[in-house]
């Protein structure tokens, strides 16, 4: 089993107190902007072990009742269907995917505010859509010179403009389906407004990564650094806090250099900035929850040795660049660890050897690992998913609960009805055919059952492995990573 690094109940406990002090010291409201992911964080599940991927919507339903959500937008992104990567939908699809996750949770969402809004169709659209569904929908707009001329952003013409939100609760959550969505720019626009009616309200910043209170060089931040090797964000030393309080803390250098615009803006409208540096801005209490470093240090490296083969196979892809497998690469030399240090990945390897074709390994939570390969039935892919839930089970390995007779009619719909290539089944085809087997046969059933069990687990492929397949291994939670190249050598691949 993995060792736990993180208490997830102390945080969530310290996290919602952190919050609550600070909405009182800022007279009884706060706009908190929050970065990163506020559900399914599975990157803090897995540098911190212990941490659950939706803590931070427990802390929040912890405080539900001073708190409501506003959801941000940009224009940009709806007009040009930005889509996220990890899900597949665009952004203002998920903007209603949030809202019914939110609303699950018992947690109260006000609305929504679409940003950098210059009369766009689609967006125009997308609020017209919202507001029939019920969702009051907010515009603000593009202002010239943001964000450096802070004369003209704090006034009329510039925030101004901006329709003020209406909120009723003393916390506000500003979050966002993606970066680049205007968070921090609403909460300022909001403060502005607020201060023009008499109402006194305060900024603060929720982001888990990098977490201030931890050395620069542990392995927690290094693997945020390879997280976002995309977005060129690099971890700092903030220069503001040493300065003003003489402590060493983390910060990105993002927040850094808009730190003097932003407390350029601070006292244009209050006449004066509440904060001495970045860190003194953030709410971040994660790092006082981790019960063991070498846990999460060991954790992190095994992070790193993901987002490099990631970054390899996106780049393969064409959707990554060679920069930032360079600079994951370069983090790898400065912790010391290597491709190596992955055990799945020598197994997948010496399999694809013995058999001369592609394979999949997947490592149990007790260290035993198991293969997959391709056959005549089905792709290495849904070969280990089998193999993996008969270890766990304790089945000898010839032991078959889904006969061939009940595979080969779906190979022919595949084939003969859809028009398909590739007879074999896809792991999504394979658990489906496992699961009807589990309604009459036992040990299709014990099997079934253990498919729980691989969530956690680490896997590798030798080879690009179908969509369909990635997205399956995501949905179970394993851990997958391939090599960077492809079986077949064509040009389109699903």
């Amino acid at each position: 089993m993995k060792r736990i690094g993180f208490d997830n109940d102390a945080y969530i406990k310290k996290q919602s107190d952190q919050i609550i002090k600070r909405i009182g010291e800022f007279g009884g409201k706060l706009y908190l902007e929050f970065g990163g992911k506020l559900f399914d964080d599975y990157h803090a599940a897995r540098v911190l072990p212990g941490f659950e991927p939706d803590s931070k919507l427990r802390m929040l339903r912890m405080i539900s009742d001073h708190a409501e959500i506003i959801i941000a937008i940009s224009a940009v992104d709806i007009e040009k269907n930005k889509v996220r990567s990890d899900l597949g939908i665009t952004y203002d699809s998920d903007v209603m995917r949030l809202i019914d996750v939110f609303r699950s949770f018992e947690l109260y969402v006000g609305s929504v505010v679409i940003t950098q809004y210059s009369g766009q169709p689609a967006a125009a659209a997308f609020k017209q859509k919202m507001e029939r569904l019920g969702m009051p929908v907010y515009l603000h707009y593009p202002i010239e010179g943001y964000p450096t001329n802070i004369q003209k952003i704090v006034s009329d013409e510039g925030y101004g403009k901006n329709q003020y939100i209406e909120t009723t609760r003393p916390l506000v959550v500003v979050t966002a389906p993606g970066p680049g969505s205007g968070k921090m720019a609403t909460c300022l626009s909001q403060l502005y407004h607020e201060n023009r009616r008499g109402i006194q309200a305060g900024y603060a910043k929720f982001e888990t990564f990098p977490i201030w209170n931890i050395p620069l060089k542990h392995p927690v931040n290094l693997a945020y650094e390879a997280a976002t090797a995309d977005l060129n964000d690099v971890n700092m030393i903030d220069p503001y806090h040493l300065a003003a309080h003489g402590v060493t803390t983390v910060n990105y250098n993002r927040d850094i250099e808009i730190f003097p615009v932003l407390k350029a803006m601070f006292k244009e409208i209050y006449g004066e900035c509440p904060y001495q540096s970045p860190t003194d801005m953030g709410v971040n209490m994660a790092g006082y929850c981790i019960v063991d470093d070498e846990a999460v240090c060991q954790a992190s490296a095994q992070e790193i040795i993901r987002r490099f083969y990631k970054a390899r196979a996106d780049f393969r892809k064409g959707q990554g660049t060679e920069e930032a497998v360079a600079k994951i690469e370069l983090l790898m030399q400065e912790m010391g660890i290597s491709e190596s240090d992955r055990p799945v990945v020598a197994a997948a390897h010496e399999r694809e050897q013995q058999e001369n074709g592609p394979a999949i390994a997947i490592e149990l939570q007790d260290g035993r690992i198991v293969t997959g390969k391709t056959s005549e039935l089905m792709g290495p892919a849904s070969a280990a998913l089998l193999n993996a839930v008969k270890a766990l089970e304790g089945f000898a390995r010839p032991v078959h609960f889904i006969s061939p007779e009940a595979i080969a009619p779906i190979q022919r719909l595949k084939v003969d009805l859809l028009g398909g290539k590739n007879p074999r089944l896809h792991s999504d085809e394979i658990l489906i055919a496992l699961s009807i087997s589990a309604a009459t046969d036992k040990n299709a059933e014990r099997a079934f059952v253990r498919l729980a069990d691989l969530r956690g687990c680490e896997a590798h492929s030798t080879v690009l492995i179908s969509s369909v397949d990635e997205d399956i291994y995501r949905r179970l939670g394993l851990n997958l990573t391939c090599d960077p190249h492809y079986q077949v050598n064509k040009l389109f691949h699903k």
